[in-house]
Formats: C-alpha cells, sequence, structure tokens
C-alpha cells in the first residue's frame, strides 16, 4: 500500500472521530461525568490507544456511523437504553390489562401483546373448546377486545408490539381502537412482530395461516398501506428467533434472516416502493442464545452486512435504511424444567450478551417459562434482571465494550465470513422466497438441530441439571411454580359474550365488509390491509377475516421436509 493510501486511510481515520465526537457532544450536550466505584472516570467510547489498521474505518467504523459494527446510533446506550419490551398474553383481555399495567408500573417501558394460540391458528374464541383458550396468550378477536386490553394505556405515547400474523388483524384493532379515542395514527410507534411470514413457514407452523403467495401479497399491501397512513409504525420484523430456536446455528439464523430481509426488500422495490421509504421502518427479531461471545459477534456481523446490502443490492443511500435495528429475546430453547432456578442464571447471561451486542430492546424470559405461561412473580424477576444490568452493573455506561479485543474482532470476522457463506447458498438457490419454497433452508436446519442434538446426548456439550450436575431431587432448585390458567368461568363468559355480539351487528354491513376482503384479495389495485382496518371497524371478527382470506389466497400448509 502507497504512503498515499496510508495518510488517505488515516485522514478518513480521524474525519470520523471528529464527526462522531460532535455528533455525540450534540445529542448529550449536558451529560455528566461517568465515574466507576473506584472513582476512575469511564468514557463513552474507546478507540485503539495507536494508529488504528488501515481498515478501521471500513470494517468498524464509529458508532452511527457506516458500516455500524459499533452501534448504529452515536451514544448507543449511554445516551438512551433499549426499550424493556417484555411479551406478555394470559386469558382474557381484562387479565391482559391488569397484568400490562403492574409490568409499567414495575419499569417496564414498551409493551407487547402475545395473543392466545387460537388466535394464532385464525380462530375466534367461539371456535374453540374453553379448556385450550387463554392458556397461552390473550384471547382478542375484535376491536372492543383491543379496547379492553389497552385500557388506561397511551397508545399515542407508548410502543406497543403486536405479535401479529398476515392479515394483521391486531394492529387493525389498535388503530380503530386509536380511532376511538381521537389519538391521530402519527402519533401510533411500534411493531408488527409477526409479519415475517417465511419464518413462519420454514419453523413456526402455527403462525403460518396462509400459502406463500398470498401471505406475500398481503405483507406488501401492509407494508404500503403503513407507510402511507402510519408513517411510525415499523410494519416488517424479520424474525431469526423461529429458525435458530428451530436448531438453526447463530450464524445461519442470522444468514437467513439477511436473506429474508434482502427478500422483502426487493419485493418492496419491485411493488414500485422507494428503498429509502420502507427500509428504515424494518426491523430485525433474534433469539439469544447462551453462547455469549458467539452472539455478540453475530450481531456486529449481522450489522456489518446488512449496511452493505442496503447500499449495494438494494441502491438505499439514507443513512437510516442502513441501521440495523433489532429486538433480542433470551432463548427459551435454553432453559430447563430441571432446576428452574437456574433459569435466571442463564437469562442474565443471554441478557448480558444482548446488551453488548447494542440491541435495541429486549424481552428476558421468566424462569418459569418453558413450565407454563409466566407467573406474575418469575415475570417481575425477569423485568428485574434488565433493571439490575442497566442500574448496578453499568452495561450502558460504554459503548461497544468489547470492541477491540482481539477475541471479539477475529470472532466477528470469521462468525461474518459463516453467515455470507450461507447467504450465497441461498441465493444460489433463487433468494429466500425460492429456498423456503425448495424446502433447502428447513433441510439446512434440521441437520444444525440433529448435530446439536447429539453432541448434548453424548456430553460434549454440558448442560446444567439435564446430563450433568443432576441432584437426585431436584426440589433444592425447584419453586414448583403452579400452573396459571384462565378462570373458566370468566373465559366462558368472554366466549359468550362474543357470541353476543355476531348476533346483535349489522349483519349486512359484515357481509358487505367480507365482501370488500374477498373483493380486494383479487384485485390488484385495492389493498387488502386497508379492507381489513375498514372491515374490523365495523364488527368483522378475527377468524371472519382469517377465513375470508384463506378461501381467497389459500391455507398455509408448510412443507414437510425429510
Amino acid at each position: 500500500m502507497s504512503e498515499t493510501t496510508k495518510k488517505q486511510r488515516l485522514g478518513a481515520y480521524d474525519q470520523a472521530v471528529e464527526h462522531w465526537e460532535k455528533t455525540y457532544a450534540q445529542n448529550l450536550a449536558n451529560e455528566r461525568p461517568v465515574y466507576n466505584r473506584s472513582g476512575i472516570e469511564i468514557d463513552p467510547l474507546y478507540l485503539p490507544d495507536t494508529d488504528p489498521p488501515l481498515d478501521y474505518v471500513d470494517r468498524l467504523g464509529l458508532p452511527g456511523q457506516t458500516p455500524y459494527t459499533r452501534g448504529i446510533y452515536s451514544t448507543m446506550h449511554r445516551g438512551r437504553t433499549w426499550s424493556q419490551r417484555q411479551l406478555i398474553g394470559l386469558g382474557t383481555p381484562a387479565e391482559y390489562n391488569r397484568r400490562v399495567m403492574k409490568l409499567l408500573d414495575a419499569g417496564t417501558t414498551a409493551i407487547s401483546l402475545i395473543p392466545c394460540n387460537s388466535v394464532y391458528r385464525g380462530n375466534d374464541c367461539d371456535e374453540v373448546p374453553l379448556p385450550l383458550l387463554g392458556t397461552c396468550g390473550t384471547v382478542v378477536n375484535t376491536v372492543d377486545h383491543m379496547a379492553t386490553a389497552l385500557d388506561g394505556v397511551p397508545v399515542g405515547e407508548i410502543s406497543t408490539s403486536m405479535n401479529d400474523p398476515s392479515p394483521f388483524t391486531l394492529l387493525a384493532f389498535v388503530l380503530n381502537v386509536a380511532q376511538q379515542r381521537n389519538v391521530h395514527w402519527q402519533k401510533i410507534t411500534g411493531t408488527s412482530n409477526q409479519s415475517d411470514y417465511l419464518s413462519h413457514c420454514v419453523a413456526n407452523h402455527m403462525f403460518f395461516r396462509l400459502s406463500l403467495p398470498g401471505a406475500r401479497r398481503i405483507l406488501l399491501d401492509h407494508i404500503s398501506y403503513c407507510r402511507e397512513r402510519v408513517p411510525h409504525w415499523n410494519p416488517l420484523s424479520v424474525v431469526g428467533q423461529h429458525m435458530q430456536q428451530a436448531g438453526a446455528t447463530p450464524a445461519e439464523a442470522m444468514a437467513f434472516t439477511l436473506s429474508s430481509a434482502l427478500q422483502y426488500g426487493e419485493d418492496c422495490i419491485n411493488h414500485g416502493m422507494d428503498p429509502d421509504d420502507v427500509l428504515p421502518r424494518f426491523t430485525f427479531f433474534f433469539d439469544i442464545s447462551m453462547s455469549l461471545f458467539e452472539e455478540v459477534a453475530k450481531f456486529r456481523a449481522g450489522r456489518r452486512i446488512w449496511a452493505r446490502l442496503t447500499r449495494d443490492k438494494l441502491g438505499a443511500r439514507d443513512p437510516r435504511s442502513q441501521r440495523f435495528k433489532f429486538h433480542g429475546q433470551t432463548s427459551g430453547v435454553d432453559l430447563t424444567r430441571q432446576q428452574p432456578l437456574n433459569n435466571i442464571a442463564r437469562v442474565t447471561v443471554q441478557a448480558i450478551a444482548g446488551i453488548l451486542s447494542g440491541l435495541q430492546s429486549m424481552h428476558t424470559d421468566a424462569y418459569d417459562e418453558v413450565i407454563n405461561t409466566p407467573n406474575e412473580g418469575p415475570a417481575r424477576v425477569a423485568v428485574a434482571t434488565q433493571n439490575l444490568l442497566r442500574e448496578e452493573a453499568h452495561l450502558c455506561d460504554v459503548i461497544d465494550p468489547l470492541g477491540g479485543s482481539w477475541y471479539i474482532e477475529q470472532l466477528t470476522d470469521q462468525m461474518e465470513e459463516k453467515i455470507l457463506a450461507v447467504m450465497d447458498t441461498i441465493a444460489e438457490s433463487g433468494g429466500m422466497y425460492r429456498a423456503v419454497e425448495k424446502g433447502l433452508v428447513q433441510a439446512m436446519i434440521g441437520r444444525s438441530a440433529l448435530a446439536w442434538q447429539e453432541r448434548v446426548e453424548n456430553g460434549d456439550q454440558k448442560i446444567v441439571g439435564v446430563n450433568c450436575y443432576t441432584t437426585n431431587d431436584n426440589e433444592t432448585n425447584d419453586p414448583s411454580p403452579a400452573t396459571e390458567r384462565p378462570d373458566s368461568k370468566t373465559m366462558g363468559r368472554h366466549v359468550e359474550s362474543l357470541r353476543v355480539f355476531k348476533r346483535q351487528r349489522d349483519q349486512e354491513k359484515v357481509s358487505a365488509a367480507l365482501s370488500n376482503i374477498a373483493r380486494a384479495a383479487n384485485s390488484k389495485d385495492d389493498n387488502v390491509f386497508a379492507a381489513v382496518v375498514a372491515g374490523t371497524a365495523i364488527g368483522v371478527t378475527h377468524g371472519e377475516t382469517v377465513a375470508c382470506l384463506r378461501r381467497e389466497l389459500g391455507f398455509g400448509q408448510p412443507l414437510i421436509v425429510e
């Protein structure tokens, strides 16, 4: 390398540092000095003491600067910590509301609604046996149900995440509730948290309601509608969690997720959307496993790759399009039924990995989540875990504190190589949509899942309390949490109220609204999600909406791969 090139690269480094310092100071103009318990002042960011590597700006950059390896914002958690977005759902909307208000009082800063499995499967509660209702989530079938669930929640001020597969009836309910409260949709913030139909087809079949072509169509309509009418809502959350929990390695999960995001970006562009209009609202949702350093490297590499993809593959020019915004959930598949209190330690390790990775929001699992829907006590411990790591462990004092570690930087590079190799395989098959359609992704996950299980069974991978450090009597580490189930009488009244609601509606208007949804599904010009929002406003239920679109667009049938 010539001396001129070296000087140019060093000059670029100096400019990047100067720009970061200026931006940081602007964002935190009145920041007070931070000291540790020994009285040492802690800087917000640490850089090489000597001349930096000549490729520093291209490979790492500064926080808030491409390629975002060290974080997507200049201040990261030093300026604003992650949203504490606990995923909850149990029983009736009124029961959900009571629990969410308690969690808000405990420090939760954003909310997430998990619907009942009956909702995920596309049914109304009057179509499902009573004992199955509300055990894994909240039974929400109408706008009125959502109004009860969000009673007292300032929907125009707090971010709400709806775990809401296509056709996105939960968001339709939220928008109608906002309209009833005279809250302008421009104030609505949050995420359609289960909008990634490709991950559902691969690894979460309960969420896969519609055929692949039908789900593809409705997602594009959903994104288009939200960009025009609900501009601060994130209509797409690309999910790596399902595939990693199904058995994909962390590198594979990141590769599949980025390949899906690339597919969705290309689909939006082919649909006539501007990449710099839609990409800033792409978000990501990942599992965080017990492999702490591997997870940190996974996310740092993912940020770097996404910055390149958006620029070079999707043609984005706005820096906001290149930001890799992700929610992390501590991994439920790493939790054990044996010695369940050990799960508090597991969740803590996973949460540390997520924080050190620079996530934007996080859910920490309750220690009893592997046994049942979290009870209130364990849920409070999960929230407190995040508070402890922020307030007592001071994990927010330094941006990318592991950056510059010889191990972490080399591991980040190695993870990037692994991720790109998998992405190349997906690209060679015709892209993520075709790879899922052919069963390629499913087969790769199956092989990785089998390899992991064999490591556990032969003892190469130790699981405390399962294949090592076991006891004859696990009661010494077993709080025996009682499985909390919805009250059958309360749920019975909820079901009966829906039946009454259906009988008392204006049946002609409901029939016309369902006809409009069907017509939109068969039209190239009409927006299906717009028809769903309009239909639910006059009383069309969740189950009726899904059933209508299944008739028009096809039932979701996951591919079985041998």
